[in-house]
Protein backbone atom coordinates (compact mmCIF):
# COMPACT_ATOMS: atom_id res chain seq x y z
CA UNK A 1 0.00 0.00 0.00
CA UNK A 2 1.13 3.64 -0.91
CA UNK A 3 2.82 5.26 1.80
CA UNK A 4 1.96 8.84 0.75
CA UNK A 5 -0.32 10.88 -1.54
CA UNK A 6 0.34 12.28 -4.35
CA UNK A 7 0.84 16.54 -3.97
CA UNK A 8 -0.40 18.25 -7.67
CA UNK A 9 0.29 16.84 -10.95
CA UNK A 10 3.30 15.45 -10.32
CA UNK A 11 3.59 12.88 -8.01
CA UNK A 12 6.93 12.87 -5.01
CA UNK A 13 9.11 9.94 -4.90
CA UNK A 14 7.02 7.81 -2.48
CA UNK A 15 7.48 4.17 -0.94
CA UNK A 16 6.00 1.25 -0.90
CA UNK A 17 4.93 -1.10 1.42
CA UNK A 18 3.65 -4.62 1.28
CA UNK A 19 5.16 -8.03 2.06
CA UNK A 20 8.32 -8.37 2.98
CA UNK A 21 9.79 -11.12 0.95
CA UNK A 22 10.41 -11.61 -3.18
CA UNK A 23 7.02 -12.60 -3.90
CA UNK A 24 6.02 -8.81 -4.59
CA UNK A 25 3.54 -6.65 -2.76
CA UNK A 26 0.66 -8.24 -0.32
CA UNK A 27 -2.42 -7.24 -2.95
CA UNK A 28 -2.52 -7.41 -6.36
CA UNK A 29 -1.65 -9.62 -9.27
CA UNK A 30 1.86 -10.55 -10.25
CA UNK A 31 2.11 -11.10 -13.82
CA UNK A 32 4.94 -12.61 -16.28
CA UNK A 33 8.19 -10.49 -16.25
CA UNK A 34 8.75 -7.48 -18.08
CA UNK A 35 10.81 -7.75 -21.40
CA UNK A 36 14.72 -6.54 -20.71
CA UNK A 37 17.07 -5.42 -23.13
CA UNK A 38 20.81 -4.80 -21.61
CA UNK A 39 21.95 -1.54 -22.89
CA UNK A 40 24.84 -1.32 -20.49
CA UNK A 41 26.76 -2.43 -17.46
CA UNK A 42 29.17 -0.14 -16.08
CA UNK A 43 31.60 -0.39 -12.95
CA UNK A 44 33.56 2.56 -12.50
CA UNK A 45 36.05 3.20 -9.43
CA UNK A 46 36.40 7.47 -8.57
CA UNK A 47 38.55 7.76 -5.52
CA UNK A 48 37.51 6.08 -2.73
CA UNK A 49 33.47 6.10 -4.46
CA UNK A 50 32.65 3.22 -6.44
CA UNK A 51 29.72 3.25 -8.66
CA UNK A 52 28.00 0.36 -9.57
CA UNK A 53 25.81 1.36 -12.66
CA UNK A 54 23.02 -0.25 -14.27
CA UNK A 55 20.49 0.55 -17.08
CA UNK A 56 17.56 -1.29 -18.80
CA UNK A 57 15.42 -0.71 -21.47
CA UNK A 58 12.17 -1.95 -20.28
CA UNK A 59 9.43 -2.97 -22.81
CA UNK A 60 5.60 -2.86 -21.75
CA UNK A 61 3.42 -4.85 -23.91
CA UNK A 62 0.68 -2.16 -23.23
CA UNK A 63 -2.10 -3.85 -25.29
CA UNK A 64 -1.75 -6.62 -22.79
CA UNK A 65 -1.24 -4.88 -19.31
CA UNK A 66 -3.49 -2.08 -19.99
CA UNK A 67 -6.68 -3.77 -18.30
CA UNK A 68 -5.52 -4.47 -15.78
CA UNK A 69 -6.92 -3.58 -12.47
CA UNK A 70 -5.66 -1.08 -9.46
CA UNK A 71 -2.39 -2.73 -7.30
CA UNK A 72 -1.43 -5.60 -10.65
CA UNK A 73 1.67 -5.39 -10.61
CA UNK A 74 4.45 -6.51 -13.73
CA UNK A 75 7.98 -7.12 -12.72
CA UNK A 76 10.99 -7.26 -14.32
CA UNK A 77 13.06 -10.30 -13.52
CA UNK A 78 16.10 -9.77 -10.38
CA UNK A 79 19.50 -8.13 -11.26
CA UNK A 80 22.42 -7.20 -9.33
CA UNK A 81 23.60 -4.18 -9.07
CA UNK A 82 26.89 -2.79 -6.44
CA UNK A 83 26.16 -6.61 -4.76
CA UNK A 84 22.67 -6.14 -4.25
CA UNK A 85 19.53 -7.33 -6.17
CA UNK A 86 16.81 -5.27 -7.26
CA UNK A 87 13.77 -5.47 -9.29
CA UNK A 88 11.55 -3.22 -11.31
CA UNK A 89 7.83 -3.23 -10.42
CA UNK A 90 5.66 -1.51 -12.79
CA UNK A 91 1.62 -0.77 -12.48
CA UNK A 92 -0.13 -0.26 -14.95
CA UNK A 93 -3.35 1.33 -13.14
CA UNK A 94 -1.13 2.56 -10.15
CA UNK A 95 -0.79 1.00 -6.43
CA UNK A 96 -3.39 0.61 -4.10
CA UNK A 97 -3.75 3.10 -1.18
CA UNK A 98 -4.67 6.19 -3.46
CA UNK A 99 -8.48 7.04 -4.26
CA UNK A 100 -9.56 4.94 -7.43
CA UNK A 101 -11.05 7.59 -9.56
CA UNK A 102 -7.25 9.49 -9.72
CA UNK A 103 -4.85 6.58 -9.18
CA UNK A 104 -6.15 4.52 -12.22
CA UNK A 105 -5.17 7.33 -14.54
CA UNK A 106 -1.97 7.29 -13.90
CA UNK A 107 1.11 4.56 -14.74
CA UNK A 108 3.22 3.99 -11.30
CA UNK A 109 7.04 2.37 -11.58
CA UNK A 110 8.81 1.61 -8.62
CA UNK A 111 11.97 0.46 -7.75
CA UNK A 112 12.34 -2.53 -4.80
CA UNK A 113 15.67 -3.74 -2.97
CA UNK A 114 15.41 -7.36 -2.54
CA UNK A 115 18.55 -8.00 -0.66
CA UNK A 116 19.34 -8.55 2.68
CA UNK A 117 22.71 -7.74 3.21
CA UNK A 118 22.67 -4.45 4.25
CA UNK A 119 21.71 -0.38 3.40
CA UNK A 120 22.79 0.65 0.37
CA UNK A 121 22.42 4.16 -1.86
CA UNK A 122 20.96 3.90 -4.96
CA UNK A 123 19.97 6.80 -7.61
CA UNK A 124 16.86 5.38 -9.08
CA UNK A 125 16.54 7.27 -12.95
CA UNK A 126 13.67 6.61 -14.73
CA UNK A 127 12.67 7.80 -18.56
CA UNK A 128 10.02 6.75 -21.11
CA UNK A 129 11.68 6.81 -24.91
CA UNK A 130 9.12 8.58 -27.63
CA UNK A 131 7.86 7.46 -30.61
CA UNK A 132 11.14 8.35 -32.31
CA UNK A 133 12.68 6.18 -29.89
CA UNK A 134 14.24 9.25 -28.12
CA UNK A 135 13.88 9.66 -24.44
CA UNK A 136 11.49 12.27 -23.27
CA UNK A 137 12.62 15.40 -21.36
CA UNK A 138 9.46 15.71 -19.52
CA UNK A 139 9.30 11.90 -18.49
CA UNK A 140 12.53 11.93 -16.87
CA UNK A 141 12.83 11.52 -12.97
CA UNK A 142 15.31 10.76 -10.99
CA UNK A 143 15.32 10.30 -6.95
CA UNK A 144 18.63 9.15 -4.57
CA UNK A 145 16.81 7.03 -1.64
CA UNK A 146 19.07 4.86 0.99
CA UNK A 147 17.11 1.27 1.29
CA UNK A 148 17.03 -1.03 4.43
CA UNK A 149 17.70 -4.09 4.69
CA UNK A 150 14.97 -6.33 3.45
CA UNK A 151 12.91 -7.80 6.72
CA UNK A 152 13.93 -5.08 8.86
CA UNK A 153 11.99 -3.03 10.68
CA UNK A 154 12.17 0.37 8.86
CA UNK A 155 12.18 -2.25 5.66
CA UNK A 156 9.95 -0.62 3.11
CA UNK A 157 9.37 -2.75 -0.34
CA UNK A 158 9.39 -0.32 -2.61
CA UNK A 159 10.28 3.06 -3.49
CA UNK A 160 8.78 5.01 -7.05
CA UNK A 161 6.53 7.23 -8.42
CA UNK A 162 2.96 6.73 -8.32
CA UNK A 163 1.92 9.56 -10.75
CA UNK A 164 4.98 8.36 -13.33
CA UNK A 165 3.16 9.29 -16.49
CA UNK A 166 -0.54 9.49 -16.97
CA UNK A 167 -2.12 6.53 -18.84
CA UNK A 168 -3.82 9.53 -21.22
CA UNK A 169 -0.79 10.97 -21.98
CA UNK A 170 0.86 7.62 -22.34
CA UNK A 171 -1.42 6.12 -25.31
CA UNK A 172 -1.26 9.86 -27.31
CA UNK A 173 2.40 9.83 -27.30
CA UNK A 174 4.60 7.07 -26.01
CA UNK A 175 2.82 3.74 -26.48
CA UNK A 176 4.29 2.39 -30.33
CA UNK A 177 3.05 -0.70 -31.86
CA UNK A 178 1.28 -1.66 -28.67
CA UNK A 179 4.24 -1.50 -26.42
CA UNK A 180 5.88 1.24 -24.82
CA UNK A 181 9.49 1.41 -23.63
CA UNK A 182 11.18 2.76 -20.04
CA UNK A 183 14.29 2.83 -19.52
CA UNK A 184 15.87 2.57 -15.73
CA UNK A 185 18.98 2.94 -14.81
CA UNK A 186 20.21 2.12 -10.96
CA UNK A 187 23.13 3.46 -9.48
CA UNK A 188 24.69 2.35 -6.20
CA UNK A 189 27.08 4.65 -4.42
CA UNK A 190 29.06 2.82 -1.84
CA UNK A 191 31.78 5.25 0.37
CA UNK A 192 34.59 2.34 1.13
CA UNK A 193 35.37 5.00 4.02
CA UNK A 194 33.17 6.11 6.95
CA UNK A 195 32.91 9.82 7.75
CA UNK A 196 35.59 10.52 9.76
CA UNK A 197 34.09 12.83 12.91
CA UNK A 198 37.24 14.36 14.75
CA UNK A 199 37.07 13.96 18.39
CA UNK A 200 35.22 17.22 20.64
CA UNK A 201 37.27 20.11 21.17
CA UNK A 202 34.72 22.34 23.31
CA UNK A 203 37.39 21.76 26.40
CA UNK A 204 39.90 24.04 24.31
CA UNK A 205 37.59 26.37 23.56
CA UNK A 206 36.11 27.14 26.97
CA UNK A 207 39.06 26.46 28.48
CA UNK A 208 40.25 29.72 26.58
CA UNK A 209 37.41 31.65 27.83
CA UNK A 210 38.29 30.96 31.32
CA UNK A 211 42.45 31.79 29.62
CA UNK A 212 41.53 35.03 27.82
CA UNK A 213 38.43 36.24 30.65
CA UNK A 214 36.29 36.68 27.50
CA UNK A 215 33.08 37.30 28.12
CA UNK A 216 33.46 37.70 31.96
CA UNK A 217 30.37 38.91 33.83
CA UNK A 218 31.60 38.55 37.32
CA UNK A 219 34.67 38.30 39.49
CA UNK A 220 35.82 36.09 42.84
CA UNK A 221 38.24 37.52 45.04
CA UNK A 222 40.20 35.00 47.16
CA UNK A 223 42.89 35.81 49.24
CA UNK A 224 43.73 38.83 47.69
CA UNK A 225 43.70 37.22 43.72
CA UNK A 226 40.81 37.69 41.16
CA UNK A 227 39.55 35.23 39.08
CA UNK A 228 36.91 36.47 36.44
CA UNK A 229 34.45 34.23 35.60
CA UNK A 230 31.17 33.72 33.04
CA UNK A 231 27.87 33.59 35.13
CA UNK A 232 26.14 31.33 32.80
CA UNK A 233 28.97 28.48 32.88
CA UNK A 234 29.13 28.33 36.62
CA UNK A 235 26.00 28.29 36.65
CA UNK A 236 25.34 25.52 34.10
CA UNK A 237 28.37 22.71 35.43
CA UNK A 238 27.21 23.77 39.34
CA UNK A 239 23.87 24.18 41.14
CA UNK A 240 25.11 25.56 43.89
CA UNK A 241 26.64 28.40 42.17
CA UNK A 242 23.66 28.38 39.99
CA UNK A 243 21.20 29.54 43.19
CA UNK A 244 23.86 31.88 44.01
CA UNK A 245 24.45 33.40 40.72
CA UNK A 246 20.97 33.96 39.29
CA UNK A 247 18.98 33.13 42.69
CA UNK A 248 17.38 35.05 45.56
CA UNK A 249 20.93 35.36 47.08
CA UNK A 250 22.67 38.69 47.54
CA UNK A 251 25.90 37.33 45.22
CA UNK A 252 23.31 37.47 42.41
CA UNK A 253 23.46 40.87 42.13
CA UNK A 254 27.06 41.39 43.35
CA UNK A 255 29.87 42.26 40.25
CA UNK A 256 32.87 40.42 42.46
CA UNK A 257 32.59 38.01 45.37
CA UNK A 258 34.74 37.72 47.77
CA UNK A 259 35.34 33.59 49.27
CA UNK A 260 37.52 32.97 52.57
CA UNK A 261 37.30 28.98 53.32
CA UNK A 262 39.38 28.60 49.70
CA UNK A 263 42.91 28.71 48.80
CA UNK A 264 43.40 30.86 45.38
CA UNK A 265 45.01 27.46 43.88
CA UNK A 266 42.48 25.38 44.59
CA UNK A 267 39.98 27.80 43.74
CA UNK A 268 41.63 27.83 40.01
CA UNK A 269 41.86 23.89 39.80
CA UNK A 270 38.74 24.12 40.49
CA UNK A 271 37.80 26.33 37.58
CA UNK A 272 39.73 24.70 35.38
CA UNK A 273 37.72 21.67 36.05
CA UNK A 274 34.26 23.76 35.60
CA UNK A 275 35.40 25.08 32.14
CA UNK A 276 36.82 21.86 30.88
CA UNK A 277 35.51 18.50 32.16
CA UNK A 278 38.86 17.67 33.25
CA UNK A 279 40.81 17.02 36.12
CA UNK A 280 42.74 20.45 36.81
CA UNK A 281 46.18 19.63 37.22
CA UNK A 282 50.15 19.76 35.61
CA UNK A 283 51.02 17.10 38.20
CA UNK A 284 51.01 13.42 37.77
CA UNK A 285 50.72 12.31 40.96
CA UNK A 286 49.57 15.48 43.38
CA UNK A 287 49.67 15.35 47.10
CA UNK A 288 46.82 13.99 49.03
CA UNK A 289 46.79 17.40 50.59
CA UNK A 290 45.85 18.97 46.95
CA UNK A 291 43.34 16.17 46.63
CA UNK A 292 41.47 16.43 50.21
CA UNK A 293 40.95 20.35 49.78
CA UNK A 294 40.04 19.81 45.99
CA UNK A 295 37.74 16.54 46.95
CA UNK A 296 36.06 19.32 49.81
CA UNK A 297 35.78 22.13 47.41
CA UNK A 298 33.48 20.06 44.59
CA UNK A 299 31.38 18.43 47.73
CA UNK A 300 30.96 21.93 48.34
CA UNK A 301 30.15 23.14 44.81
CA UNK A 302 28.87 19.86 44.10
CA UNK A 303 30.82 18.89 41.43
CA UNK A 304 30.14 15.14 41.75
CA UNK A 305 32.47 14.24 38.48
CA UNK A 306 35.48 16.11 40.24
CA UNK A 307 35.01 14.61 43.72
CA UNK A 308 35.25 11.04 42.13
CA UNK A 309 38.35 12.22 40.08
CA UNK A 310 39.87 13.16 43.31
CA UNK A 311 39.10 9.92 45.07
CA UNK A 312 39.66 7.69 42.42
CA UNK A 313 43.58 9.39 42.82
CA UNK A 314 43.24 8.58 46.48
CA UNK A 315 42.37 5.24 45.92
CA UNK A 316 44.94 4.67 43.51
CA UNK A 317 47.89 5.67 45.92
CA UNK A 318 46.49 4.08 49.02
CA UNK A 319 48.58 2.27 51.68
CA UNK A 320 48.84 1.80 55.58
CA UNK A 321 50.54 5.33 55.77
CA UNK A 322 47.59 7.10 54.05
CA UNK A 323 44.75 5.36 54.53
CA UNK A 324 43.41 6.52 57.96
CA UNK A 325 43.31 10.09 56.69
CA UNK A 326 41.65 8.95 53.03
CA UNK A 327 39.12 7.27 55.05
CA UNK A 328 38.43 10.19 57.42
CA UNK A 329 37.92 12.65 54.36
CA UNK A 330 35.46 10.46 52.55
CA UNK A 331 33.91 10.03 55.76
CA UNK A 332 33.60 13.99 56.41
CA UNK A 333 32.56 15.08 52.92
CA UNK A 334 30.37 11.74 52.19
CA UNK A 335 32.37 10.23 49.60
CA UNK A 336 30.55 6.71 50.40
CA UNK A 337 32.48 4.60 48.10
CA UNK A 338 36.04 5.89 48.93
CA UNK A 339 35.15 5.10 52.41
CA UNK A 340 34.03 1.70 51.90
CA UNK A 341 36.99 0.84 49.96
CA UNK A 342 39.39 2.26 52.93
CA UNK A 343 37.60 0.16 55.36
CA UNK A 344 37.68 -3.07 53.43
CA UNK A 345 41.23 -2.31 52.75
CA UNK A 346 42.19 -2.01 56.53
CA UNK A 347 40.39 -5.15 57.01
CA UNK A 348 42.45 -6.98 54.84
CA UNK A 349 45.40 -5.62 55.72
CA UNK A 350 44.44 -6.51 58.95
CA UNK A 351 43.45 -10.28 58.31
CA UNK A 352 46.98 -10.23 56.30
CA UNK A 353 48.98 -9.38 59.54
CA UNK A 354 47.40 -11.84 61.60
CA UNK A 355 47.79 -14.21 58.57
CA UNK A 356 51.28 -13.86 58.84
CA UNK A 357 52.01 -13.83 62.54
CA UNK A 358 50.77 -17.23 63.01
CA UNK A 359 52.69 -18.29 60.60
CA UNK A 360 56.15 -16.85 61.53
CA UNK A 361 55.04 -18.07 64.89
CA UNK A 362 54.08 -21.51 63.62
CA UNK A 363 57.76 -21.79 62.95
CA UNK A 364 59.60 -21.27 66.35
CA UNK A 365 61.29 -24.06 67.11
CA UNK A 366 59.88 -26.08 70.29
CA UNK A 367 62.08 -27.28 73.25
CA UNK A 368 60.66 -30.71 74.77
CA UNK A 369 60.89 -31.08 78.65
CA UNK A 370 62.39 -34.02 80.26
Amino acid sequence: MGTGRPRGGEAPFVPRTGTKGAAGPQTGNILPPLSLVPIEIYMGTNGKILNDKWSDRVWVDYEQVKHLGIDDVVCSELFTVGQHQWRIDCYPRGPVGYSKDDMENYVSIYLRHMSDSGRVRATFIALIKDRDDKPSEIRVKTYLHEFTIMGAPDYLDEWGWNRFVARKDLEETYVIDGHVTFVCTIMVTRDTTPVTVPPSDIKNHLGSLLDQAYGTDVSFTVHGETFPVNRAILAARSPVFKAELFGSMAEATMASITLHDITPSIFKRMLRFIYTDEFPTTEDNPSNEVLFDLLAAADRYALDRLKLMCAKKLWDNVSMDTVTDIQACADMYNCLELKDKCIDFIAKEKKNKEVSFFKNDSKKPTTSSG
